[in-house]
C-alpha cells in the first residue's frame, strides 16, 4: 500500500468509524437524558456514576487502554509478516490469559466491594445508607468489566483486519440497554437505580454475542489456552505494565476527579458526568475514530520500515484534529448552558443544575483539544511498541492533576469547576511533552498546523465565534420550553455548520488537505 493509498484508506475509515460513533454518541445522550430526568441530580444518580466509573475504569486497563495498546502492535506485526499460525497462537493464549485474570479479579472485587467503595469512593463509604447502596451497585455491574474487556479484545482484532464498522457499533446496545432500563423497569420498582444496573450487566452479555458472527466471518474466533511460553505473550508483558499506566492517562484523572467530587457538595459528581458526557461527543466522533483507525496502520507501518508512511498518516491525523477540535472548543464554551438545558433540563434535573454543570463543561472544553491530540500522538508511541515514554508522562499527569484538584477544588474553593480545569491543565502538559518527543525522533514536525493552515482555521473560528456572540443576544433559554429549546439550538447548530466549513472552504481548506 502507498503512502497517499494508506493516508487515504485512514480517512474513509475515520469517517466511517465517526459515523457509526455518532450515531452511538446521540443513543448516548438520549441514554443521560432518561437517566436524569429519571433521578436528576440526586444522590441516587451521584452513586450511580460514580460506581460505574469503577469497571469502566478497569476496562481501559483490561481492554481499550493498557491492553489494546500492547495488543494491537504485536498482533498487526503477525499480520504484517503474513505469520497465519503465529497470530492464531497468540490470540488463543492471549485469549487464555485474558479469562483467568478476569475471573480473578471479578471474584475478589464482588468479595471485598465495599473495600473498593472505600477506594474509589470515600465519600459513600462513611454514610451507612449511601455504602449500601454503592455496594450492591457495583456488586451488580462489576462482571460488565469482564463482558466488555472480551468484547474490546474482539473489537482490537477486528480493528487489526480494518474492520471498523462492527466494533464502532456495539457501544449503541450498551446505550439501548439503558434507555430501555430507565424507561420500561426503573418507574416500576422500589429502588429505579437497581433497574439502570441490571441494565448495565444485560448490555454486556448482548454486546459480547454481537462480535461472534464479525470473527467467524474473518475465522479468527479464538480458542483459550494457557501459554506463557508464546513468544508473542512474552513480548506483550513487556508492553503492558507500562501500558497499565500509559494507557489510561485520561481515565485516570476522571477517576481522581471523581474521587475529589465523591468529598463536595451533592449534586458535583453528576455536574461532572453530564459535562463530561458532552465533551465525550467530539472526542468520540472525531479524536477516538482517527485514533482507532490509526493505530493499527501505524503499527502495520513501522512493522514494514515504513518510515515516511508513518510520519504522513500522524501529521494527516493531527492536522485533522487540530481542524476538528477548534470550533467543538467554541461551542462548548459560548453555547455551554443552552447545551445542557436543552439535553437535560427535564425532570428532576434543574435550572440550577444546568448552571453548574455548565461551569466544569467549560473547564473541560478549555482542555478538550489537548484531550483530542492524545488520541493521536499516544499511538504513535504504543505503534512502535514504546510504552515506557507515555508510561512516565501519564505519571508526571497524574501528579499535577492530583495536586491541582486539591488547589482549586477544595484551597481556592473552585468545587467542580476546579476538578476540570485541573484535567485540563494536566492533558495540556502531556501533549507538549510527547509532541516535543516526537518532533525530537523526526516523526512528526506539525508544519501542517503551524502554517497559512492555522491562519484560515483561525479566521474560520473568528467568522464561528462572531456568529454565536449575535446569536446569543437574541435568546433566553432559561425561558424557552423544550421544543423552542430544540428549534433554536438546532439552528444554531446548523448555523455554526454552515459558518465555519463554508469559511473553510472559501478560504481553500479541502479534503484533501488531511489525506
Amino acid at each position: 500500500m502507498t503512502n497517499k493509498t494508506a493516508t487515504q484508506s485512514n480517512f474513509f475509515s475515520s469517517i466511517k468509524v465517526g459515523g457509526w460513533t455518532f450515531i452511538s454518541r446521540v443513543a448516548g445522550l438520549i441514554r443521560d437524558i432518561f437517566t436524569t430526568n429519571l433521578l436528576g441530580a440526586s444522590i441516587f444518580h451521584d452513586i450511580f456514576v460514580v460506581v460505574l466509573k469503577i469497571p469502566n475504569i478497569f476496562r481501559k486497563f483490561f481492554a481499550e487502554g493498557a491492553f489494546s495498546q500492547a495488543f494491537i502492535p504485536i498482533y498487526s506485526e503477525y499480520l504484517g509478516h503474513k505469520d497465519e499460525k503465529g497470530s492464531q497462537d497468540f490470540l488463543n493464549a492471549l485469549f487464555g490469559i485474558l479469562l483467568t485474570t478476569l475471573f480473578i479479579f471479578t471474584v475478589l472485587a464482588l468479595l471485598f466491594a465495599p473495600i473498593f467503595i472505600l477506594i474509589f469512593a470515600p465519600g459513600f463509604y462513611f454514610d451507612s445508607q449511601k455504602q449500601e447502596l454503592a455496594v450492591n451497585l457495583l456488586r451488580i455491574m462489576f462482571p460488565y468489566l469482564a463482558l466488555i474487556s472480551l468484547v474490546a479484545f474482539a473489537a482490537g482484532i477486528q480493528n487489526s483486519h480494518n474492520k471498523f464498522s462492527i466494533p464502532a457499533i456495539t457501544p449503541l446496545i450498551f446505550n439501548l440497554s439503558l434507555i430501555g432500563s430507565a424507561w420500561l423497569v426503573a418507574p416500576k420498582i422500589g429502588i429505579p437505580v437497581m433497574a439502570l444496573a441490571w441494565g448495565v450487566l444485560l448490555a454486556g452479555f448482548l454486546q459480547l454475542l454481537f462480535q461472534i458472527a464479525p470473527l467467524a466471518s474473518i475465522r479468527k474466533i479464538p480458542i483459550p489456552k494457557i501459554d506463557l511460553k508464546n513468544s508473542g505473550v512474552k513480548k506483550f508483558f513487556i508492553l503492558i505494565l507500562p501500558a497499565v499506566i500509559a494507557g489510561g492517562i485520561a481515565q485516570i484523572n476522571l477517576l481522581i476527579d471523581t474521587i475529589f467530587a465523591s468529598l463536595l457538595i451533592t449534586g458535583s459528581p453528576t455536574w461532572l458526568y453530564v459535562s463530561d458526557r458532552l465533551i465525550q461527543f467530539p472526542m468520540g466522533i472525531f479524536a477516538i475514530a482517527i485514533g482507532t483507525v490509526l493505530l493499527p496502520s501505524l503499527s502495520k507501518a513501522y512493522a514494514q520500515q515504513e518510515t515516511h508512511t508513518f510520519v504522513s498518516q500522524l501529521e494527516h491525523a493531527f492536522k485533522l484534529i487540530f481542524f476538528l477540535a477548534i470550533p467543538s472548543v467554541i461551542g462548548l464554551i459560548l453555547f455551554a448552558s443552552p447545551l445542557l438545558a436543552t439535553i437535560f433540563q427535564r425532570g428532576a434535573f434543574l435550572w440550577v443544575d444546568v448552571q453548574q454543570a455548565s461551569l466544569s463543561l467549560i473547564g473541560f472544553a478549555l482542555g478538550l483539544p489537548f484531550f483530542m491530540a492524545m488520541k493521536v500522538l499516544v499511538p504513535a508511541f504504543f505503534s512502535r511498541q514504546n510504552t515506557k515514554t507515555p508510561m512516565l508522562i501519564a505519571l508526571l499527569s497524574l501528579f499535577i492533576n492530583v495536586i491541582l484538584n486539591y488547589l482549586l477544588a477544595f484551597y481556592f474553593e473552585l468545587g467542580h469547576l476546579g476538578l476540570a480545569i485541573a484535567s485540563s491543565i494536566s492533558a495540556i502538559v502531556s501533549v507538549f511533552i510527547l509532541g516535543l518527543l516526537l518532533k525530537r525522533d523526526g516523526l512528526v514536525s506539525f508544519a501542517g498546523v503551524l502554517s497559512t493552515f492555522s491562519f484560515k482555521v483561525l479566521l474560520a473560528s473568528i467568522a464561528l465565534i462572531s456568529f454565536l456572540l449575535i446569536f446569543n443576544q437574541y435568546f433566553n433559554f432559561e425561558l424557552f420550553t423544550e421544543m423552542q429549546r430544540l428549534f433554536y439550538l438546532s439552528a444554531a447548530v446548523f448555523g455554526s455548520l454552515i459558518i465555519y466549513f463554508g469559511a473553510s472552504f472559501l478560504l481553500g481548506i479541502r479534503p484533501t488537505d488531511f489525506r
